[in-house]
């Protein structure tokens, strides 16, 4: 049997029509029978860089009897101009996550997987100290069990005050060694600490995890990069989830 959590998280592949850009992280979040990607907001837009991809796609398993089976399922970004994913603010500025809801009448009748609900969130996040222990569950480099198409995890602890947003924004530090690829990753705990998780799941929810974290003048000849990363607080994603989203302003390209 698969652990559960495995079955959280899903390669995530970018594309400008048929041209492939870059692979990154996804996982499912269930919320009021609705089924929604998560993954980082720079995964489907990145000004800086020039990237804007049309459209994702994102390997989903098919048998729970047969794990090598699995089929690509594709998600367009934009729909009559607009684009369809979900992308916070606060009053720091832009939150690096986004959210699709899933049309679940297109996926396939077999599909086998798990998803984070709000009963894997924390309520009350002191409850973390500095240096517990987290995993990373991704496809750095994209690397991954191309047999059984499963991710794979990363050990990683807290490295700033839990709860507290570093510099003023809506992010914790990680100390993790992470690739490119990992963008979009949930970071979880032992669902012990709250109690909450349920059994199926056993997991807490903390995170995204969605970028290496280094100082600007660092000298790269003489100094090594910190090997901190900015893992977004995943409270976020009940605004995100929201059914009054509709009501309020979107992101839109």
């Amino acid at each position: 049997m698969i652990e559960s959590l495995l079955l959280t998280t899903t390669s995530v592949l970018t594309f400008q029509q048929s041209v492939s850009l870059t692979n990154a992280t996804g996982f499912f979040f269930e919320r009021d029978k609705k089924l929604f990607l998560v993954t980082s907001g720079h995964v489907l837009i990145d000004e800086p860089s020039g990237h804007f991809p049309d459209r994702l796609e994102i390997e989903l398993h098919t048998s729970s009897r047969d794990w090598t089976q699995s089929l690509l399922f594709s998600i367009p970004l934009y729909v009559d101009g607009r684009c369809v994913w979900r992308q916070g603010l606060d009053s720091a500025g832009e939150i690096d996550v986004a959210v699709i809801e899933i049309d679940r009448t297109a996926l396939p009748d077999a599909m086998v997987y798990h998803a984070f609900t709000p009963r894997h969130l924390l309520d009350q996040l002191e409850q973390i100290g500095v240096g517990s222990t987290l995993h990373i569950v991704g496809y750095p480099l994209g690397f991954h069990d191309t047999v059984y198409h499963l991710p794979v995890v990363r050990q990683a602890t807290i490295a700033s005050s839990f709860g507290l947003r570093f510099q003023g924004k809506g992010y914790f530090l990680t100390d993790a060694r992470t690739h490119r690829g990992s963008s979009g990753a949930p970071v979880v705990m032992g669902s012990s600490v709250s109690g909450r998780a349920d059994a199926s799941l056993s997991w807490n929810l903390l995170g995204i995890h969605s970028s290496r974290f280094d100082l600007a003048g660092r000298d790269v000849e003489n100094d090594e990069a910190l090997g901190l990363n900015c893992a977004w607080y995943a409270d976020i994603l009940l605004t995100l989830t929201n059914d009054q989203w509709q009501k309020q302003s979107r992101y839109v390209n």
